[in-house]
């Protein structure tokens, strides 16, 4: 049944996270010093948010909803794998310049997953508002580095900077309200069960965002803080599960 509270409060969400990209575009075309020196602080502390919600607060409640909530878990990981292995065993062998391919497979990576967060908005929200925030703290934090990493392999791999602007817009930042939107139809009318399932789906999808595509990402780079960063990370998502539990 449609919810027009639960429909503005995802799209909401969708639209911050949009808007958050758009300003991690927008620092590291104007400010790329500063975007530069700490992407990975930001990086690092959406890794701490993310992996510790899937873990302690949204496979749980996808389990007390669906007993195939395990397989679906998984399933949510690998799909994601799959996908990325695609995009570069596939993609890139089909383009005639490996200069624009570096940055395009990237894009065209990120422009999924960006997609496929504004559907995970769709899924955790219709579970329960605080669901939805709770997914929503960590993404969020991730889409201000997403924007940042976008346009920096645009522009390095030949596209000039107004091109990396557009396409870097277009596909980390607009395909996540576009992802909420079209999903939300369809999430809106799913039984308990059904719902607990696409949960545990969407929970194997940020674990695998977390550990395999934030946190290597961080580890290039050995920053002073990026443990301390994580921890904060970790700590909030703690200490808001923790409150709404009391």
């Amino acid at each position: 049944m449609f919810n027009n509270y639960v429909f503005y409060s995802s799209l909401l969400a969708s639209i911050i996270a949009c808007v958050v990209t758009t300003i991690g575009i927008y620092v590291i075309n104007n400010y790329k010093k500063w975007g530069l020196k700490n992407i990975n602080y930001f990086i690092c502390f959406a890794a701490g948010v993310l992996i510790s919600v899937s873990f302690l607060h949204i496979i749980p409640k996808s389990f007390e909803m669906s007993k195939d909530a395990p397989i679906y878990l998984l399933v949510g990981f690998f799909l994601l794998f799959l996908l990325n292995r695609f995009f570069k065993l596939f993609l890139c062998n089909k383009s005639d310049s490996i200069n624009y391919c570096f940055g395009l497979i990237p894009m065209i990576g990120i422009g999924f997953h960006s997609f496929i967060d504004g559907i995970i908005y769709s899924i955790t929200f219709n579970v329960h508002i605080f669901t939805g925030i709770m997914a929503a703290i960590g993404m969020i934090f991730h889409e201000f580095p997403e924007g940042i990493v976008t346009y920096v392999l645009l522009l390095k791999s030949g596209f000039n900077r107004k091109k990396s602007l557009i396409y870097s817009f277009s596909a980390a930042a607009v395909t996540t309200p576009l992802g909420m939107l079209l999903s939300y139809p369809f999430i809106s009318n799913l039984d308990t069960g059904l719902l607990g399932k696409f949960l545990s789906l969407s929970a194997g999808a940020l674990i695998y965002i977390g550990t395999t595509h934030l946190l290597p990402e961080a580890e290039k780079e050995s920053k002073k803080y990026n443990l301390l960063a994580l921890a904060a990370g970790i700590l909030v998502a703690i200490v808001i599960i923790l409150s709404k539990r009391g």
